[in-house]
């Protein structure tokens, strides 16, 4: 068994540690170096387009393998069976002025389980759309970053009611605020290898509740009437990206990620009265990547998120790779 605690002071001390080592860096780097080309890092959110009409798009597969599961006290545990999915992520983004973008995640997922059957075919999760404003630009040679703020709507388009079995469920049938604050800033270490820091934090609330019947996404059975609510959650972090030449980048994220437990109220198929708040959960992951461009606009990043800590969750790795084009 893991010792709670224990494992709750490493993740502080690594996450301070790792950012104190980022910031020593950077206050003995020189400014920003010119030429080196990006994908932007794993888990990582980008800020507003540079410019004025250009769209990026940039799909994402990855492969989510449970390996067991965090308890209530965060020890770990055996998982059998075990939830599996593929999914297809793929980000847009048109830059509307040089400081304001519009961007928008198409979902597809499909998820299988021994014993609990297959995704009737590729399912499609729950619609963001968010509004970027980088309201600060960055001015390497003082030390000033970029700073974006983002504010948008998770639309309900995934699978939540009625459903043929748990592996359709793809969305929480709720409109869901989010916004989010990132930082952006680019170093010379090392003599002449650019270091690129990002930090960001997400805030996500359900706008209302939404209508439930029988099987859902929020676990309740044939014969349910009611309503249903998520939680609130969110998830905060940082990256490294450090380039090795103009076109190799090496990357890392380490992000903590939460979310309170949904409450469901209703009544069940036996006409009993139900009011619950499922438990909260947690989770720390980190994504090591490797980053390759062969232009300024275009590239690949191949690398995995391993979530290692945690509670109410699973432990899992999700080996995944992603195409950068910006047009």
């Amino acid at each position: 068994m893991i010792n709670t605690n224990k494992i709750k002071k490493m993740n502080y001390q690594y996450f301070f540690a790792a950012s104190s080592i980022a910031l020593t860096l950077c206050s003995s780097s020189a400014y920003a170096v010119d030429g080196q080309w990006y994908t932007g890092s794993l888990v990582s959110p980008s800020g507003a387009e540079a410019h004025a009409g250009l769209l990026g798009v940039e799909p994402y597969y990855s492969y989510t393998q449970p390996i067991g599961r965090f308890g209530p006290d965060g020890t770990s545990h055996p998982q059998h069976p075990r939830q599996q999915t593929f999914s297809n992520s793929t980000m847009w983004k048109y830059g509307i002025t040089d400081h304001l973008s519009i961007q928008a995640h198409t979902v597809v997922n499909y998820g299988w389980e021994r014993g609990q059957g297959h995704s009737s075919g590729p399912k499609f999760g729950d619609f963001p759309v968010d509004m970027v404003w980088r309201f600060i630009d960055p001015d390497p040679k003082k030390y000033i970053p970029a700073f974006n703020l983002f504010a948008g709507v998770y639309f309900p388009t995934g699978d939540y009611n009625k459903l043929q079995n748990k592996q359709d469920s793809n969305g929480t049938g709720a409109y869901v605020f989010r916004m989010a604050i990132t930082e952006q800033s680019t170093y010379v270490v090392n003599g002449n290898h650019a270091l690129r820091l990002r930090t960001w934090g997400w805030f996500r609330h359900a706008l209302a509740s939404t209508h439930l019947e029988d099987v859902t996404s929020y676990g309740t059975g044939t014969g349910f009437h009611g309503r249903g609510r998520p939680g609130m959650s969110g998830q905060s972090g940082f990256s490294l990206e450090y380039g090795l030449n103009q076109s190799w980048v090496l990357a890392m994220d380490l992000a903590r990620d939460w979310a309170n437990g949904s409450r469901v109220w209703g009544t069940d198929g036996h006409g009993k009265h139900v009011d619950r708040i499922a438990a909260s959960n947690g989770d720390w992951q980190i994504a090591p990547a490797v980053e390759y461009s062969w232009t300024p606009r275009f590239g690949v990043i191949v690398g995995s998120a391993i979530y290692y800590a945690g509670h109410n969750t699973g432990v899992k790795v999700s080996p995944q790779f992603a195409v950068n084009m910006v047009y």
